[in-house]
């Protein structure tokens, strides 16, 4: 059976932009868009230009940064007299007048004004604040976070200090952690303790092995090994010492 009054309207197809259309006004419309699309990298690029860009992957802005380096690759050095010794090292960071400036190591990153300073062999290093690791020499694998953090480390390895002045006058002494401020800050040989608080194991030099976790735990330890102590202001002995 075939169905009666079936109306069918045919349509032309309609272009999305007809002459009339590109006249005038909606034609000047068209061509900015398309001028806007065209100057984007333009408008998005910073001006001047950055500096500083050095083969290898290398980056130096400031008096003598990065001044003697010969094939070393991936090296960032920003500020005066920061890595100004590195010849063939990689991976080296250095944000913050002098920072790293004896360093010839790789994988250090010292963040601020002195951290690193002295630094020559060592590697896998951190220093994040002001005269953090300063006088680190050929220490490796040690993270010093605040202002003058394992500030005299010199060969001690795998340290991890949180806090100002926290494992300050350490020189020697391996895989210690320090958090707070002033935790460990009188270690110098001594190695594994563990300070967690404010001047915690504060007076401790040359003991080993102890764990101090509270505000001033043991702070009254010099020498002792292998003490526990919970607690503000020395807290629960267990151990010996």
């Amino acid at each position: 059976m075939t169905p009666k009054n079936l109306l069918t309207i045919h349509r032309k197809p309609r272009s999305l932009v007809t002459p009339g259309q590109c006249s005038g006004g909606r034609l000047r419309r068209i061509l900015l868009v398309l001028g806007c699309f065209a100057l984007c990298p333009l408008v998005q690029a910073v001006v001047p230009v950055p500096d500083g860009a050095y083969p290898g992957g290398n980056t130096a802005e400031g008096q003598d940064a990065l001044l003697s380096l010969t094939s070393g690759t991936y090296n960032t050095a920003v500020g005066w007299f920061s890595l100004p010794s590195v010849t063939d090292g990689k991976f080296n960071t250095g944000i913050g007048a002098g920072t790293l400036v004896d360093n010839t190591a790789d994988n250090n990153t010292a963040t601020g004004a002195g951290a690193l300073l002295n630094n020559t062999t060592g590697g896998s290093n951190t220093a994040t604040g002001a005269f953090a690791l300063f006088s680190n020499i050929t220490g490796s694998a040690n993270t010093a976070t605040g202002d003058s953090a394992l500030s005299s480390n010199t060969t001690g390895f795998r340290n991890t200090a949180t806090g100002a002045a926290a494992l300050f006058s350490n020189t020697t002494g391996p895989a210690n952690t320090a958090i707070g401020f002033g935790a460990l800050t009188n270690n110098t040989i001594g190695g594994t303790n563990t300070a967690n608080g404010y001047q915690a194991l504060s007076s401790n030099t040359t003991g080993i092995g102890n764990t101090a976790i509270g505000n001033g735990a043991l702070d009254g330890n010099t020498t002792g090994d292998d003490n526990i102590a919970l607690g503000v202001a020395r807290g629960t002995f267990c151990g010996h010492g």
